[in-house]
């Protein structure tokens, strides 16, 4: 472990009024710290997707740009699952601004293969943007697991679902700022930096821009992150708040090796196998229907402005069903994740099949799609507090990281664009609601498997309290 990473060491143990105020005052910090440094990483990472089009009178085709595409969901993928082993082990305040930094960096050399390399010599362009993209991807896995490591230290079980829901919201924050940020962006500094070359201007917008803002958040992350509350002389959150859960030891606020973490407490742990396969059927939903309703929608002859209102209703939607799911999860289910998360997927299940048999009624599928991104986000979110809940917490960044892997290569990456996508080639739409519906299915069929064990725990930890 390089020695800038490495946890900070516990500090002497604070009592009294002084260090009950100072950590009341340090979880909103920490908080905010975690939501806008995640927000940022939304900033830098599928710009190349708004290029796209710009890119085109350039002499870059959408088929080898598709690639690049590819490759940044792959790494990503990989990265949560790999990089939340490290983070485990790392200082979250460090580790959160570091990843943010290089995704910033990668992402703004994309202007170089662009317009220094250029479509003369495209071969090598389209090398370079795709190592440059991955990298982006690889980087923007170092956002998820600090953050987890974050909220876990910070926030109890029992807080857990409604912290986790706001927090989660900052996809959502961050991913609505890109398109404004590319626009004006192109429209404040282009000219700057390319004079008469309007068809360059882009390349300011979508990557410069944006990374530059993403470097100023990375550095404000850094100033209000904290890694543990042991390292600012605090008590563990569970004493502080007299919250244990059934699995909780003095050992989990100790840091442990990599072999440890996946051998002891991820790979052997079915429950997390259980969730993560669950995960890559919710991601195969979430980005089946988001990434595809542009695509269906102006095939069944919906103008392209009103199939981009559909996608904006999609993901607006997301953020109020993520607060009521994470809501409901703490105070109807009283901590249960598996119960929500089931009951939300068949109430996607019910809009699939709207938007299915309404597919020609432009005002149904706006509310089909409303109706999925708000009740598909729920699950997403809480499919990640339950990896952490079933993990020990030195151990919660590899968790997460497995059902991250499991909701991007294979539900996002495999799933939701390369299945699908030759599935509706080949064999239509139809096929592909009915995957899509079967896909729901699943989901619940695997979080199924985890609600015992989830109410075992429960009902453990509420005997000891």
């Amino acid at each position: 472990m390089l020695k800038f990473l490495q946890q900070p060491a516990h500090q002497p143990e604070q009592t009294g009024p002084e260090a009950d105020a100072r950590y009341k005052s340090l979880r909103l910090q920490v908080f905010i710290g975690a939501f806008i440094g995640y927000a940022g990483f939304y900033l830098v990472r599928k710009n190349l997707s708004m290029a796209i089009p710009a890119m085109a009178p350039l002499g870059f085709e959408k088929t080898e740009l598709g690639f690049v595409l590819g490759l940044n969901a792959a790494a990503y993928a990989l990265s949560k699952f790999l990089m939340g082993s490290v983070s485990d082990r790392s200082n979250a305040r460090v580790f959160l601004p570091l990843g943010l930094i290089l995704s910033a960096i990668s992402m703004c050399f994309m202007i170089v293969p662009i317009q220094m390399i250029g479509a003369d010599h495209k071969a090598l362009a389209i090398l370079v943007m795709g190592i440059l993209n991955f990298l982006v991807g690889w980087f923007n896995g170092m956002g998820w697991p600090p953050c987890g490591r974050v909220m876990t230290h910070w926030f109890s079980v029992s807080e857990r679902g409604t912290m986790m829901s706001i927090w989660n919201c900052a996809h959502n924050v961050g991913g609505a700022l890109v398109g404004p940020m590319a626009t004006y962006g192109a429209a404040w500094f282009g000219s700057w930096f390319y004079g008469a070359h309007e068809e360059l201007y882009f390349l300011i917008g979508t990557f410069a821009f944006p990374a530059a803002v993403a470097i100023f958040i990375a550095l404000l992350a850094y100033i209000l992150l904290r890694d543990t509350p042991q390292s600012c002389g605090l008590p563990s959150v569970e004493k502080w708040r007299n919250d244990y859960p059934k699995n909780y030891s003095e050992k989990q606020e100790k840091a442990i090796s990599a072999k440890e973490i996946f051998f002891e407490h991820v790979l052997n742990n079915k429950f997390l196998w259980y969730i993560a396969l669950a995960n890559a059927f919710v991601y195969m939903v979430r980005y089946g229907c988001l990434d595809w309703a542009p695509t269906i929608l102006t095939e069944k002859g919906i103008d392209l402005k009103s199939a981009g209102w559909a996608y904006f209703a999609y993901e607006f939607a997301a953020i109020p069903g993520t607060l009521l799911c994470g809501w409901l999860s703490d105070k109807l289910f009283h901590g249960m994740r598996a119960l929500p998360t089931m009951i939300f997927m068949a109430l996607v299940a019910v809009f699939i099949a709207l938007y299915w048999a309404f597919i020609d009624n432009l005002t149904m599928v706006i509310i089909s799609l409303i109706g999925i991104g708000f009740f598909i986000y729920g699950p997403v979110m809480l499919i990640g507090v339950q990896a952490l809940d079933l993990a020990p917490k030195n151990a919660s960044g590899t968790a997460a990281g497995l059902t991250g892997f499991f909701g991007y290569f294979f539900g996002t990456f495999i799933l939701a664009n390369s299945v699908i996508g030759l599935v509706a080639q080949k064999a239509g739409w139809s096929v592909t609601f009915a995957m899509l519906l079967g896909a729901c299915v699943l989901a619940i069929l695997f979080m199924g498997l985890t609600y015992k064990e989830e109410r075992y725990l429960l009902k453990k930890g509420a005997k000891k309290d």
